[in-house]
């Protein structure tokens, strides 16, 4: 499982007329599933991310977490993630997990956010064509692969 973190003063989302989410200072997650990953992956992923210290301190030093500024988090999937560029032009998405792997693990790392925050988390539509407006704060972006760790 792949994410990128960005932190952002805010973000929203739109997928259509009916679907808008916004947040204020927090944290956008971008998320690609691939074929071997497991609610383990999540696991790792949640608590890596609810626990980054990637916020100021009084110092202005980056030493706390979304956790410890209130922040907001929002969840967007992202197959495109998973993209191989090594031939040609067009890029490959064969990595990517079907939506009968990608949708729960996807709606998982949500429910395991909102556990380990208690808060609500804003989200995308999997699989959905989405207008993604955000202000990346720092900027700060951190990409994580669970397939590193293994």
């Amino acid at each position: 499982m792949r994410v990128v973190v960005q932190r952002v003063s805010r973000a929203s989302v739109s997928a259509s007329d009916e679907h808008f989410h916004s947040i204020g200072k927090g944290l956008m997650i971008l998320v690609g599933v691939t074929h071997n990953d497991t609610t383990e992956d999540v696991e790792y992923l949640a608590s890596k991310i609810v626990s980054l210290r990637i916020f100021d301190d009084e110092k202005g030093v980056m030493n706390l977490s979304v956790k410890d500024v209130d922040g907001e988090l929002m969840v967007i999937s992202q197959f495109t993630l998973h993209a191989k560029v090594k031939k040609g032009n067009r890029p490959s998405y064969i990595d990517a997990a079907k939506h009968e792997l990608a949708v729960p693990l996807y709606e998982h790392l949500i429910k395991r956010l909102e556990d380990l925050t208690g808060k609500s988390v804003a989200r995308g539509v999997f699989g959905a064509y989405m207008d993604i407006d955000m202000v990346n704060a720092g900027p700060v972006t951190i990409l994580i692969d669970t397939h590193d760790l293994k």
